[in-house]
């Protein structure tokens, strides 16, 4: 699934901050921006769908940076970790800007201290975005629309899914609910709110 480029206020000031995000985070930020009026942050999301290849993500980050550094007082990476094994972090100390802590969108979601704690193992976890695009960016991409037999491959050492919900919309609870059928998985359900990606976000100044 390709999310759409995003750019957000192009004009060009002083104190303009540039974030450059996950597609799959969007929605999120967004909304975080106009709920607390953040008018100076700018946003750029990449494909979500480089999460399936993490090793391009680095890559792509970098050139974003190279293209529009000249544009913005500072940039801030909305990413974790999300599978490149520490290289995207050494890409942006290199490139001297900050991003998210943690792992992967889970993890911030959850808040990364409570995540940490939880340290569970067996779960798969959705978010606001992965429920909605499951079919696009799940089901589909791990090929268990032709080949249904493949689920038990993938998801049979997992015990439950968890749905972190931004956001507490019934539709979207019970859309998650038929996921977790689906991969054959307990449900639960934690409305998780926006997590770390708030207060990492409120503090870019």
């Amino acid at each position: 699934m390709h999310s759409p480029d995003i750019v957000q206020n192009q004009t060009r000031g002083t104190g303009r901050i540039l974030l450059i995000a996950c597609g799959a985070l969007a929605r999120e930020i967004l909304a975080l921006n106009e709920a607390n009026g953040w008018d100076h942050l700018h946003l750029h999301c990449l494909p979500a769908n480089l999460h399936h290849t993490p090793d391009k993500i680095v890559g792509a980050v970098e050139k974003m940076v190279a293209e529009r550094r000249n544009d913005f007082e500072d940039i801030y990476v909305v990413y974790a970790d999300c599978g490149t094994g520490g290289l995207l972090k050494a890409a942006c100390d290199r490139m001297g800007v900050q991003m998210v802590e943690g792992p992967h969108c889970y993890s911030f979601f959850e808040g990364n201290a409570a995540f940490e704690e939880l340290g569970e193992m067996t779960a798969f976890y959705l978010t606001d975005f992965s429920v909605r695009q499951f079919d696009a960016f799940i089901w589909k991409p791990l090929g268990m629309d032709r080949h249904p037999d493949l689920r038990d491959m993938y998801f049979g050492n997992y015990e439950k899914m968890v749905y972190q919900a931004q956001t507490d919309d019934p539709a979207l609870t019970e859309l998650a609910k038929k996921h977790a059928e689906r991969l054959g998985l307990k449900f639960e359900r934690r409305l998780t709110g926006y997590g770390d990606l708030e207060t990492s976000l409120a503090a870019v100044r």
